[in-house]
């Protein structure tokens, strides 16, 4: 009697663990069901029925293999790409669009993030240049291959869009225009036509950070003369943290040009270094100038000495300040004996011809984003 109670309630508990859903990593789930069987001569007797259900038949060898494949085609984070697969049903097509639907998601998740990390891309012809910041959150995406390729991507693409109508100097690019620009990309992960901002997206999706297309200058130049660039740690060409550009133009026509290449680019150089502000004196705002020349005085006049010092000491040190914002004032960094103003004056000589600075432009990824109120671009332009 006691061996048989036993035995009952043994069954009993086995058909309660059985009834609850097992999942296991093998991709199958155990599930069973009760169906009572009321007879005349037994009418409590439960009977146990077990269904063992496989949700699919791709092996645990193949699981790993698609997980592989999937990781290589979106490089997504490794748990996301096995939880589109699964939810997906081991359907490789079907979880890469999933994984881009949540990519999306995601992305504008993260678009509130500050992204103050990233990289400057440069593209230039003979007449023009066009320079944009693609920001992210940290150095270890900018070093990736996929935003890399974005970012020459869009630097070409602004080069390419601006007309050829548009008048000599250095301009801000507008970025809603931009980012609804077609941008054809050709690359493992990113192919395909698509507009600017969808492609920004996905990349953040792939990325797990915020990126961000924050702004972007073009220069371009109708004179006679030579367009010339330089980018600070640069990681491959086109790409740097910090890029100066400077266009030079020579009066002559029939002038060669070899000289003046290669001085505008030691000069290219020298804006990054030196980061002036301005071509010449004349372009500093005399209120700036004023307001340099009464702090100047009043640390003059704490010295103590007399009025003719003070006006000498005044005067040497304004001399001072315009050597370093203006950079014809500034001594050439190649050759600090010689300003910029005679380094220009010995290259005409030598053309032939008066050559002058057109316009220059400096920037730096992420100035200015640790201040709210900071200028958009430190870059001055003529």
């Amino acid at each position: 009697m006691m061996f048989s109670r036993g035995a009952k309630q043994s069954i009993e508990m086995l058909c309660r663990r059985v009834s609850t859903p097992v999942h296991s990593k093998y991709g199958y789930s155990t599930r069973s069901y009760r169906e009572n069987f009321v007879s005349e001569s037994k009418r409590n007797e439960t009977q146990c029925a077990f269904v063992r259900k496989y949700s699919s038949q791709v092996s645990p060898s193949d699981h790993m293999n698609l997980i592989k494949k999937l990781r290589e085609i979106t490089s997504a984070p490794i748990k996301d790409v096995k939880s589109a697969l699964i939810d997906c049903n081991w359907d490789l097509e079907a979880a890469q669009k999933e994984l881009r639907k949540r990519g999306v998601v995601l992305a504008s998740k993260k678009a509130s993030r500050t992204a103050a990390e990233g990289l400057l891309a440069l593209a230039q012809n003979d007449t023009k240049a066009a320079v944009i910041e693609l920001n992210c959150e940290t150095d270890f995406v900018a070093r990736n291959e996929i935003f890399q390729y974005l970012a020459l991507s869009l630097a070409k693409l602004a080069l390419s869009a601006e007309s050829s109508e548009q008048v000599s100097g250095a301009f801000p690019l507008g970025l809603q225009s931009l980012e609804d620009l077609k941008i054809n990309l050709d690359h493992p992960k990113l192919s395909g036509e698509t507009t600017v901002q969808n492609a920004i997206t996905e990349v953040a999706a792939i990325m797990g950070e915020n990126v961000k297309l924050r702004r972007g200058f073009a220069m371009s130049m109708s004179k006679h003369g030579v367009m010339s660039t330089y980018l600070h740690t640069c990681p491959q060409p086109g790409l740097g943290r910090i890029a100066g550009i400077l266009s030079l133009e020579v009066e002559d026509e029939n002038a060669s040009l070899d000289a003046v290449r290669h001085v505008g680019s030691e000069l290219a150089m020298h804006v990054v270094a030196a980061k002036p502000l301005v071509v010449t004196k004349e372009l500093v705002s005399p209120d700036v100038v004023q307001n340099e020349r009464e702090i100047l005085k009043s640390q003059a006049e704490s010295s103590g000495r007399p009025q003719a010092a003070i006006e000498k000491m005044v005067e040497g040190r304004l001399r001072k300040y315009f050597e370093e914002v203006v950079l014809l004032e500034q001594k050439f960094i190649v050759n600090d004996t010689i300003s910029v103003k005679t380094l220009l004056s010995e290259l005409s000589k030598e053309v032939g011809s008066p050559v002058k600075i057109g316009n220059f432009l400096r920037m730096e990824v992420g100035e200015g984003l640790q201040r709210a109120d900071a200028p958009e671009a430190l870059a001055q332009a003529a």
